[in-house]
């Protein structure tokens, strides 16, 4: 398991924390990153583009000239797609662009997205550890930190001082650990994590159950509950 450096707001070392080689250190899959993000960019599509049929269309009524002996060709309504005015043959209409996509891709994704950025060094762990919201001193944080670009940083719920801090940074994008996602890293310059939000690999994070502990009580029977009753 590797591990990396965790830095304070002015760029200290303060500790080391471990780096899940199953999140950050698997051989990126091309194909499913490609799959995962053409999906969710689908998935933002409001498909509320429509056009009006002919059958929608006002007017029309009226058959515009008889069918013979005017030496036109024969028309049935000026609310044909052929017309000025009339409806749109084959046009949009409200429709859902998302895609279904399995739990196991997506997470493959993720891990391909933090796997890349971590093997080009651009994944920083810091403790920010600040008691008061400041734009001032996140901006100065990250020039002490030597991070440029577009940031990604994941912090948890419950950091409100942080989450203030960095908010109206418009190359700063936030993010709590449950919304992370393969997009949002791979468009990222860099990605900030706090001690407490690196991702790990847990049967949780696999779609699985966790083990009931060791001094957990077992389930009553039905004879027992029953007794209860």
């Amino acid at each position: 398991m590797a591990t990396i450096d965790v830095l304070d707001a002015s760029g200290k070392k303060t500790g080391t924390a471990d780096l899940d080689d199953a999140v950050f250190g698997i051989e990126p899959n091309g194909a499913v990153l490609h799959q995962v993000v053409t999906a969710q960019l689908a998935a933002r599509r409001a498909g509320t583009q429509a056009t009006r049929t002919r059958a929608e269309v006002a007017g029309g009524g009226a058959k515009p000239w008889r069918q013979k002996g005017s030496g036109r060709a024969r028309q049935g309504s000026i609310r044909s797609p052929q017309w000025r005015g009339g409806g749109v043959a084959l046009g949009p209409k409200p429709r859902s662009y998302a895609q279904r996509t399995p739990k196991k891709m997506v997470r493959l994704a993720l891990r391909s997205a933090l796997s890349d950025r971590a093997a080009d060094g651009k994944v920083r762990v810091v403790d920010f550890g600040w008691d008061a919201p400041s734009t001032k001193q996140a901006v100065a944080a990250l020039a002490d930190l030597g991070i440029e670009g577009k940031v990604l940083v994941v912090l948890d719920a419950a950091d409100v001082a942080t989450w203030k801090s960095f908010r109206n940074l418009g190359d700063v994008h936030l993010l709590v650990p449950g919304e992370l996602n393969a997009y949002d890293v791979l468009v990222a310059d860099w990605i900030v994590f706090t001690p407490g939000t690196v991702p790990v690999d847990t049967p949780l994070s696999r779609g699985g159950h966790r083990a009931p502990a060791a001094d957990a009580p077992a389930p009553a029977d039905d004879e027992a509950a029953e007794e209860d009753r």
